[in-house]
């Protein structure tokens, strides 16, 4: 982990980095999260024509979890700021880790819908807790890189599922590939409650590391405000509409890429690995790259507003070509496109979770995050139940990637007619 100087009143001290172990401790869990959520989709086509389901069903399955995962978000925020980021995390990925393996006993429909929902509502608690943590852990000038570094554990584990899942499954059956990517989540919670207590009282972050943490501090002393006053200000619907818009394209390629894959060019499970691969690890360098562009446009000196639109403009703009896979009728062209547009999102996200640190206090951004999350997922629900039903009339994806190039312009747009400058929400 690297380490940074820090002036603290006549001396130097070299700065512990224990912030980034916890921010690594947040890129595992956030990896574990994907892996989770990523099985189904991978196993889709298998359990599809082994259980019989149609493309509407799957829809609805995929709806079930986006519905548990936008109430979760709505309630755990609350939740969250409420019990604290080391007790709030433990409870959420107990139960999501419950949750995933309860899949291996489901045989229809309804079970796995059941499944699903399960799994939405401990899933949910993940980002409230994880973007909460980094702005109690980081100054605002290191939030985005470091958002970006956890957020990329989404593509890692959307890298390690295609490796570990089809394998499970052709060697074990398909019911051992949930449960012992289920089972991932209570390794993890004995480091996290080991590992993690608040900086001002961690025995290894030194002085200089506490300074450096709290160099743009806030009064941590004020309540937290309710729901209702967060929601009344431009800034929470500025990023929540952009959710609600931008999110359906990550949950659309999460559920349906291997179904697209598998339809389009006839790729079997065993050989949808490295494809997979290559698009999530080209995703995961724009979850890191976009994270970092932004955090060094402001060390450089540039505004918050000028910094976070101008990577938020450059990420609309990468994701525009994806709307010629559709018409591509190679593999490897298609997975580069696809690649590139996830990255895009991928730094896209990594940016939207940094400004609602930049709009609101630390004592309200787990609130912050389940609202704005819950917005993105509600999306998602509305878009995995009208893509079902689309290609089950159709069985095209053109216009899919079509909405999927175009969402973000739209979206950058939006910000900034309601917030044309960047500030915090005033207490």
């Amino acid at each position: 982990m690297k380490s940074v100087r820090v002036e603290n009143m006549e001396t130097q001290q070299r700065a512990s980095s224990m912030r980034w172990w916890i921010c690594a401790l947040l890129f595992f869990a956030t990896t574990i999260n994907y892996i989770d959520r990523q099985v189904l989709g991978i196993l889709a086509p298998q359990l599809q024509t082994e259980l019989g389901w149609t493309e509407v069903e799957y829809g609805y399955i995929v709806t079930c979890f986006q519905f548990s995962y936008a109430i979760g978000l709505l309630l755990v925020g609350k939740l969250i700021d409420y019990l604290g980021t080391k007790r709030g995390f433990a409870i959420s990925i107990v139960l999501w880790s419950v949750a995933a393996v309860s899949h291996a006993f489901a045989r229809t429909s309804f079970g796995f819908g059941a499944a699903r929902m399960a799994l939405g509502l401990g899933e949910s608690g993940n980002f409230p807790a994880a973007v909460k943590t980094i702005a109690e852990w980081f100054p605002g000038k290191e939030r985005a890189f470091a958002t970006g570094v956890f957020n990329s554990g989404s593509n890692i584990g959307a890298i390690v599922a295609p490796l570990v899942v089809p394998m499970l499954a052709i060697h074990f059956g398909w019911e051992w590939a949930f449960i012992v990517t289920g089972s991932l989540g209570f390794i993890w919670l004995f480091f996290w409650l080991k590992m993690v207590q608040k900086p001002a009282t961690h025995p290894s972050v030194n002085e200089a590391e506490r300074a450096w943490i709290e160099s743009d501090a806030e009064n941590e002393n004020q309540k937290p405000a309710s729901l209702g006053q967060i929601i009344r200000t431009r800034k929470v619907w500025a990023i929540a509409i952009a959710k609600f818009m931008t999110d359906p394209i990550w949950w659309f390629f999460l559920y349906w890429l291997p179904k697209f894959l598998n339809t389009t060019y006839g790729l079997q499970l065993d050989k949808i690995g490295l494809p997979l691969i290559t698009i999530y690890l080209i995703a995961d360098a724009g979850s890191i790259g976009g994270g970092w562009l932004s955090s060094k446009l402001l060390k450089m000196g540039w505004s918050v507003n000028a910094a976070r639109k101008s990577t938020l403009f450059l990420c609309a703009m990468m994701v525009i070509p994806i709307y010629m896979v559709s018409g591509i009728g190679q593999l490897w062209p298609a997975v580069l496109l696809i690649g590139l547009g996830m990255a895009a999102h991928t730094g896209w996200s990594a940016n939207m979770y940094a400004l609602a640190t930049d709009f609101f206090p630390k004592k309200d951004v787990g609130s912050v995050v389940g609202f704005i999350g819950m917005s993105g997922a509600i999306g998602g629900m509305l878009m995995a139940s009208a893509t079902g039903h689309l290609l089950e009339a159709t069985g095209s994806y053109h216009s899919l990637f079509i909405v999927a190039a175009s969402m973000y312009a739209i979206a950058l747009l939006i910000i900034h007619i309601l917030v044309p400058n960047i500030d915090k929400v005033k207490s």
